[in-house]
């Protein structure tokens, strides 16, 4: 190498590039915004953990064909009677499911699922995964 020429000293030029990328980052990065309210999510967790159940979202997927008896809905679950009625239950009591009589035999009683309900609660899922 001839005396005239310099050679680059790494080390400045690791420094130089380093402090090119955090002023670019300053740049870039957005302060924390630490005041932000936060989200009411209360009906769309309490929805999610009442379908998350295997037995209770088996249920409203099949009312979807049409009202269907607990003995029906047992045998086709594979679950104990006593145990899909707890969970008709509890979808009974959130709204999406409601009891009607046979009409020709007041002794059974068929459940349904109210269509209206089940499309409110999938909204409510719906903006809170949106």
């Amino acid at each position: 190498m001839s005396p005239n020429t310099t050679t680059p000293n790494p080390t400045s030029l690791a420094d130089t590039a380093a402090a090119q990328t955090d002023a670019t980052a300053a740049q870039t990065t957005p302060e924390p915004r630490l005041d932000l309210p936060a989200p009411d999510v209360e009906a769309a967790a309490a929805t999610a953990a009442l379908i998350a159940d295997r037995t209770r979202a088996g249920i409203l997927r099949m009312l979807a064909d049409g009202p269907l008896c607990v003995c029906e809905l047992a045998a086709a679950l594979g679950e104990r009677q006593n145990n899909v009625s707890m969970h008709l239950a509890r979808l009974r009591d959130a709204g999406l499911v409601r009891a009607v009589r046979h009409s020709g035999d007041a002794r059974w009683m068929f459940y349904e699922r109210d269509d209206e309900r089940c499309a409110a609660a999938a909204a409510t899922l719906s903006e809170l995964l949106r």
